[in-house]
Order: structure tokens, then sequence, then C-alpha cells
């Protein structure tokens, strides 16, 4: 399903509002805060749009589709330093629990216009910027 076909509903801002926070928004771009805390699953939602995260606070977490199957896991890998930034694809429905020791907050500015907008969320964290 692309995201073309992704429900309205499932937008990050309607179907997990509690965890996310419109900073700015215009045709261009959408400026959101994420803050999930530990132990706790975020609803099934999306991002239609890819972005930038950049990273306050960083703490493992498992993301998972609608029907529950892992779709990623970052236990066992590095930890995201605070301060880094990452790309990230459109997402297609999915929930995200914390699993580690941290809060996890991150602003995201998505970026409307890309032409990677319809991708489909198959690259689902890009690489740590270089500094």
């Amino acid at each position: 399903m692309g995201h073309q076909e992704w429900p309205e509903e499932l937008d990050a801002l309607r179907a997990a509002a509690a965890f996310h926070t419109l900073l700015m928004e215009n045709e261009e771009v959408r400026v959101l805060e994420t803050v999930i805390p530990v132990g706790v699953t975020v609803p099934v939602h999306t991002h239609r749009w890819p972005g930038v995260y950049y990273i306050f606070s960083w703490s493992h977490f498992v993301r998972r589709d609608a029907e529950g199957n892992v779709l990623l896991d970052t236990r066992g890998g590095a930890e995201t330093a605070p301060g880094s930034a990452v790309w990230t694809e459109p997402l297609g429905p999915h929930s995200v629990e914390n699993v580690g020791v941290k809060e996890i907050r991150i602003i995201a500015v998505e970026v409307k216009g890309s032409a990677r907008a319809s991708l489909d969320g198959t690259r689902v964290f890009g690489r740590l910027a270089e500094r």
C-alpha cells in the first residue's frame, strides 16, 4: 500500500496525537515534535512524507507494522547520539514501542514537496548525518 492509499485518520497528528505536536506547517514542510516515554507504545500511525529527524533524546525502540510484525528492533545496535540528524523515508502504518531506558524526543522536518514522497517506507531510517 503506497502512501497515497494510507487513510488520513492514520496520520501521526490524528492517530497518535498524544505523542506528536505540530510545531509549524506550510505547503512545503511540516515540523513535528515526537515524545515517547519509556515503556510506552505509540498507536499505529503514518508519516506520509520523507524528512530529517533531529534527535534530542534517544532510546532503543521496536517499530511494528499494523499487523504487529517487527519492522525494526534497535536493541543490540549502537544508540543514536543526541544532536544527530537522520533521513527517513515515508513511513507506512506502524507503531513504536520505547523499549529503552530514556525518553525518545525527536524533531521531524517532513518535506511535503519531495520527489521521494512517493516511496513506501522500505528504507526506514537513513544514515546519520556526517559532522
